[in-house]
């Protein structure tokens, strides 16, 4: 598919080692998937970006890209202090007076009993001096595409500060990367955020489940008019042996613009290669 001009391909790969030897055994399964023709990899850690950096400087190749992750509270601050000093804090204003009153209080982790008031999530602040150091770590020339948000994404928009997002989003296009929301919770993301200006959003989707409801979201996702990316398609591999089941309803169904699925062996790639390539590679256009 083309984003803003990008090629990015259908399916992308989100590597996870399986043993001790986390840096050897990704960079190991990266070339091997390599070999084997892919040439966009997810990056959602440092090993990761390391990993792929060796690959491209072995191969020489300036068609292999990576998808790298910056979670938004990298650049915000509360009374000068990085916000996720205040993790347990955010966490219990969301869980007491945000979430909505059908969602069970337990999709959230323990929280402490302390709550920000109005006025202290006012005072919530974007920084740009840490966001800016965080972003120097990525070149959009390796990562053209930059997944924003995480699950930080989703708080500063449960405390109704999607106005921190859109000043990451902003920075973000000035330092040349192309970026797409990265959020959790799929039925309340996507119509809270959609006004962000990004290329795409990515959630958790797959035939199995999706946050908060999946009727929800795949009514949700059938009429959005941006494109979706779902993490997690094989729901943490339950679906890997009914893949060609789980891709038909996302490419299928849902008309999903792509999906990063976790693999963590040649064997799960190239049997995911293999699936993925039975469907056509044309998609529907929508609007961006």
């Amino acid at each position: 598919m083309i984003l803003e001009g990008r090629k990015l391909p259908r399916m992308i790969f989100s590597i996870q080692p399986l043993t001790s030897q986390g840096d050897k055994e990704i960079y190991s399964l990266m070339e091997k998937t390599y070999e084997m023709g892919t040439w966009c990899f997810d990056l959602p850690l440092a090993n990761h970006l390391k990993s792929f950096k060796e690959l491209k400087h072995f191969t020489n190749d300036e068609t292999l890209i990576g998808l790298c992750h910056l979670g938004s509270d990298r650049g915000v601050s509360f009374l000068g202090e990085p916000l996720h000093r205040f993790e347990s804090k955010v966490i219990s204003t969301i869980r007491k007076d945000l979430l909505p009153s059908h969602l069970p209080r337990n999709i959230l982790p323990p929280s402490s009993a302390e709550v920000f008031t109005q006025k202290e999530i006012d005072r919530i602040a974007f920084d740009p001096f840490r966001f800016d150091k965080a972003l120097s770590s990525f070149d959009p020339k390796e990562s053209p595409f930059l997944l924003v948000g995480e699950k930080y994404g989703d708080w500063l928009l449960a405390l109704g500060r999607i106005d921190l997002l859109r000043e990451m989003v902003s920075r973000v296009r000035e330092k040349g990367f192309i970026p797409i929301f990265s959020g959790q919770w799929a039925t309340f993301v996507l119509p809270t955020a959609k006004s962000l200006d990004v290329a795409a959003f990515a959630i958790p989707i797959n035939k199995k489940w999706s946050l908060f409801d999946l009727q929800q979201a795949t009514h949700l996702i059938k009429k959005f008019d941006k494109p979706v990316i779902s993490l997690n398609p094989l729901a943490d591999g339950k679906l890997l042996r009914e893949s060609e089941g789980a891709f038909s309803f996302l490419f299928d169904e849902l008309k999903i613009y792509a999906v990063i699925a976790q693999i963590a062996s040649e064997e799960e790639a190239r049997e995911i290669t293999e699936v993925v390539m039975k469907f056509p590679s044309l998609i529907p256009p929508r609007k961006t």
